[in-house]
């Protein structure tokens, strides 16, 4: 399995799973045997409501000597209603407590966007705090008081533009490790990627396959579907594997880590194994003109009368 090392020497699988979209009743058993074929990285987040579930499997799996602490990398995400400098810790607190771990390989602020606190999601724009009311710094300071404290061993971000990104790093005493966003043939975000590699920050890629079983209220009317993409299908049938492990190969051979999320035992070893394909030059070509700057997740739900955001102000494209 291909890695991602960092400065004090921890290694990241570019491989991990994802548990977002992942239900109750369904997850544990995921992760579970995820472990038991192979895998090492778990990716979560508080604001997916199945920590506690997850954490029963990684316990599972640790007291049944299937793997131990110090082979998993865990990573979690800071939710939008405990940015500012005061909150993060606590936060950081209850996922642990909920995953039953003494510490995060990595932890990630979710997205650039504060909402209230006690506001699990907004409803209106009153949930949207003002940025300039808890700007990021605040926020960043948290998180590098909790990697000083040994709750996380690494942190980063998620959802940021190069523009936040640079931003943030002009103001940080321990810089950001890692940004999560939306990446795949649609969504190739080719200048982010070479902003994250210069400034020596991982990508980690969400939504690998298309997220076509998120919630009707994130798609549009003109939904693509990435795994019926027939450029996808053709590059597949001549490796003889499937869409998905296509797409899934295509971000492991650029350097880029990825979570596909998946419940089914037979869909969880047939990522795995994507691992071992390799793209030809000319399969990345055809792949690379698939872009489209399409965002499935694009932020929109974040866009409530009288709040302070828009796409533009998200995500810093003219």
């Amino acid at each position: 399995m291909r890695t991602a090392t960092f400065a004090n020497g921890d290694s990241m699988p570019l491989l991990g799973l994802g548990t977002w979209k992942s239900a109750p009743g369904e997850v544990g058993a995921a992760v579970r045997e995820a472990i038991r074929l192979g895998y090492r990285h778990i990716d979560c987040a508080s604001v997916y409501g199945n920590e506690p579930e997850v954490g029963e499997a990684l316990r599972g799996a640790i007291e049944a000597g299937e793997v131990k602490r110090e082979e998993l990398w865990i990573t979690s995400k800071l939710w939008c209603n405990a940015h500012g400098r005061e909150n993060v810790a606590a936060a950081l607190r209850r996922t642990l407590s909920d995953l039953g771990l003494a510490w995060l390989d990595l932890y990630l602020i979710h997205w650039p966007v504060p909402i209230k606190p006690g506001v699990a999601f907004p409803t209106s724009g009153s949930d949207l705090l003002p940025p300039a009311q808890v700007p990021l710094e605040s926020t960043w300071e948290g998180m590098e008081a909790a990697m000083e404290a040994g709750l996380t061993r690494h942190i980063g971000v998620s959802n940021f533009s190069s523009r936040k990104l640079h931003d943030l790093l002009a103001h940080c005493r321990i810089r950001p490790e890692v940004n999560q966003v939306e990446r795949h043939p649609l969504l190739q975000q080719p200048g982010l990627v070479a902003d994250c590699a210069a400034e020596g920050v991982h990508l980690t890629a969400y939504s690998p396959l298309g997220s076509q079983d998120r919630p009707a209220a994130l798609k549009g009317a003109d939904e693509p579907v990435l795994l019926e993409n027939p450029l996808i299908g053709a590059i597949a049938a001549e490796h003889g594997c499937s869409p998905a492990q296509v797409l899934i190969a295509w971000q492991l051979q650029s350097g880029i880590s990825t979570i596909p999320k998946s419940v089914r035992p037979a869909r969880l070893l047939e990522n795995l194994a994507a691992a071992e394909i390799t793209l030809t030059p000319a399969d990345l070509e055809r792949i690379a003109a698939l872009d489209q700057q399409r965002r499935l997740v694009d932020g929109s739900f974040w866009l409530l009368e009288g709040g302070p955001w828009s796409l533009q102000t998200l995500w810093d494209e003219t």
